[in-house]
């Protein structure tokens, strides 16, 4: 793989997906695959195979006309590029934009590539390129789709990724987890009212990121994505309701998620790496598709790194900033793929008191209710870097002493180890009980004041200077053999 990358403040930010995947095609980051790999399993094996080393671009996969990319957004230091920023600065650039949003700005349907082609009462199975990913997956599913509705009270809108089983012609099934989507559906459906919505398909890096921001509940993550862009995000309304979408998306699915209506879902492989159960969610009922002519179809394979990076690196703003509010000492945050990119958070501290991590760690806890895992370290130590962390626990730590447990606290309705030991015959526990969780804190510092040297990381002076090209002499060979050999001339 040619690992040649520029230097991100010279490219960014990448406020077009094609020029997005031009510049990774250009610099040797996707794999172009054979023409007509399954849709079903095939796939979205490949691009897992590739996952966080190249994306990949499938033409006329299962026989179908529009291609479909994976994979785009599956490294930490890709997202800061295409954000044009350090990879150091990624979080604060984010937190940035989410606390300057720009009001996005709409144009005639005329002006709007995601409008040159309509379809109404066509079959989204014939005109998308829906992939069915996980062995036990219950069919076709829509993974990187925008779920874009308005308030039913103020008009704001909201923007999420929701996952979308396409099971017939124009009928859908969608998890909706209890969060601001949920909450609008809610509303509409008391008035016995359809939650009009649109599916977005196919958008560039940035807005992509931005839908995933943890926001109040009336700001729209456009907002947040025209100030990731620097400039006002082009929207234009919906054919078939008042939703407006980004003008430059490749594909919009239009309809309405019906009142009082559900429809077997699932199961589905999940991010945690685990399938979700069988159940009866909401159902949006499909009233058009348009796209670009020529569109471009995104997949995104759960579980795999461009679906953990997608959610953890918002969250990972999100949180550091609630935790500074209270705590100007906290330095950094980071959110462990090894924890499913959700559950386990690391934070880096200039501890200045005893005591101090514990409130920390219950601040962190009541910042995210996914979060079940929670460890401290010091300044010392590269919260990236988990081989650093978890030296910090083996040297750091004491349970009888650094241990904190909450128990029966909310935790994720995704997380199967929440229901162990819990016997319902009728399936699912009831709601009030999903997702009922313990939480764990480690306090993983070092004392504020310690004996001499006994807390401080060893080091060599100047090794972070070598400069090992200079240092190595790539010319001079050694006969170990010869040096070996008794009488042999030094």
């Amino acid at each position: 793989m040619n690992s040649r990358i520029p230097s991100p403040v010279n490219t960014g930010p990448f406020t077009d997906l094609r020029r997005w995947l031009a510049h990774l095609s250009e610099t040797g980051r996707m794999a172009v695959i054979r023409e007509g790999v399954p849709l079903e399993h095939t796939l979205a094996a490949i691009a897992k195979r590739l996952d966080g080393q190249r994306a990949a671009y499938f033409p006329k996969p299962g026989g179908h006309e529009v291609p479909v990319v994976s994979g785009f957004m599956s490294r930490r230091a890709w997202i800061a590029e295409a954000m044009g920023v350090p990879e150091a600065e990624l979080l604060q650039r984010f937190r940035d934009a989410a606390d300057q949003p720009l009001p996005w700005r709409e144009v005639p349907t005329d002006e709007a590539p995601c409008q040159q082609v309509v379809h109404r009462d066509r079959d989204v199975r014939d005109v998308l390129p829906v992939p069915t990913h996980s062995e036990h997956d219950n069919g076709p599913y829509i993974t990187a789709g925008l779920v874009i509705a308005r308030n039913p009270s103020t008009g704001i809108q909201n923007v999420s990724i929701n996952r979308i089983q396409v099971h017939s012609k124009e009928r859908m099934a969608i998890l909706m987890l209890p969060r601001h989507l949920w909450a609008f559906y809610n509303e509409a459906e008391a008035r016995n009212e359809a939650l009009d919505v649109a599916v977005v398909i196919g958008i560039d890096p940035l807005t992509l990121l931005a839908s995933q921001a943890i926001a109040p509940i009336d700001s729209d993550e456009l907002e947040i994505a025209g100030a990731l862009h620097g400039a006002p995000l082009k929207v234009v309304k919906c054919l078939t309701s008042e939703v407006r979408v980004p003008a430059d998306s490749e594909i919009v699915i239009e309809g309405r998620i019906l009142p009082g209506v559900r429809e077997a879902e699932g199961p589905f492989g999940e991010f945690p790496r685990y399938y979700s159960a069988r159940e009866h969610r909401e159902v949006i009922q499909v009233e058009a598709v348009t796209h670009r002519r020529n569109p471009i179809y995104h997949t995104i394979v759960p579980a795999e790194m461009e679906h953990l990076l997608l959610g953890s690196i918002p969250r990972e703003a999100t949180l550091l900033a609630h935790l500074q509010r209270s705590f100007p000492n906290v330095l950094d945050v980071h959110l462990a793929v090894g924890g499913v990119g959700r559950y386990h958070l690391y934070i880096k501290i200039r501890k200045t008191h005893e005591g101090q991590p514990k409130n920390v760690i219950c601040a962190a806890f009541g910042a995210h209710y996914d979060l079940k895992q929670v460890i401290v370290v010091d300044d010392d130590v590269q919260v990236h870097d988990p081989l650093q962390v978890e030296w910090a626990v083996a040297t750091r730590f004491q349970a009888d002493r650094d241990l904190v447990v909450i128990a029966g606290a909310q935790g994720s309705v995704l997380d199967p180890s929440t229901t162990v030991g819990q016997d319902f015959t009728d399936g699912a526990p009831p709601a009030h009980l999903q997702g009922l969780s313990a939480k764990m804190g480690l306090d993983a510092t070092r004392p504020v004041v310690y004996h001499e040297h006994v807390f401080t990381k060893v080091r060599v002076p100047g090794e972070e200077d070598i400069d090992l090209h200079a240092a190595i002499d790539s010319t001079r060979r050694i006969d170990f053999l010869a040096a070996a050999t008794p009488g042999a001339a030094p």
